[in-house]
């Protein structure tokens, strides 16, 4: 997955532009409200939906497997993030526990035992009374069913991107210890790719 990850942010930069995406907002409205500020986003790229975070005085920990990821984000906030350069297969990376994690798509990336890895170190690190809130792809995306069949919901669009699309019975499945209080099913529009149809996402809200 580094590899795929790598030639994506070598070949496109910037590939999804730098407005934040929908779940993002929708997540820092939820961390305001709830007075959390100190957050953790598990696949942070190289900062978009970091930003938002910023925007509003919360104070953000990212972790990411691409290094070029990671330099394209210092180009946008300077030494002002703190990035673990690593997998999130490999969580924890410090032993701070976290008010708030925030992680959008990527869970779908990972195969099933490292969804329920990483599902269980986040929960882990997340203080209690802390809320997480994961965004992943739903089966009523237009995108469902394409590509090759690789497992039950499970396509490779292409070479290296191995996706899992959710309904609410798989959410229910894989965060049902996890404090689940809503599912919402999201549009997700390519922001830099006006016309093209939005994705369906679902975000996830848990609180421990």
């Amino acid at each position: 997955m580094q590899e795929f990850w790598e030639t994506s942010f070598l070949k496109n930069g910037e590939m999804w532009g730098f407005e934040p995406a929908e779940s993002a907002i929708v997540a820092a409205d939820i961390f305001i409200e709830n007075g959390i500020n100190d957050i953790l986003i598990p696949g942070i790229g190289y900062g978009r939906n970091a930003e938002i975070f910023f925007k509003n005085g919360l104070k953000v920990a990212g972790i990411e497997i691409s290094e070029t990821a990671i330099n394209l984000a210092k180009t946008h906030f300077g030494d002002t993030l703190k990035i673990y350069h690593g997998s999130v297969t490999d969580m924890p990376f410090d032993n701070h526990v976290y008010a708030g994690i925030f992680c959008y798509g990527l869970l779908y990336l990972l195969d099933s035992e490292e969804r329920e890895k990483f599902l269980k170190d986040c929960w882990q690190q997340l203080e209690p009374g802390g809320i997480m809130i994961f965004s992943v792809i739903s089966k009523n995306s237009p995108n469902y069913g394409l590509g090759k069949n690789v497992g039950k919901d499970r396509f490779e669009l292409f070479e290296g991107a191995k996706i899992f699309f959710y309904g609410e019975e798989s959410v229910r499945q894989e965060f049902g210890e996890y404090g689940i209080t809503n599912i919402t099913e999201i549009d997700e529009p390519v922001k830099n790719m006006p016309n093209k149809p939005p994705f369906k996402f679902l975000l996830v809200i848990c609180r421990r």
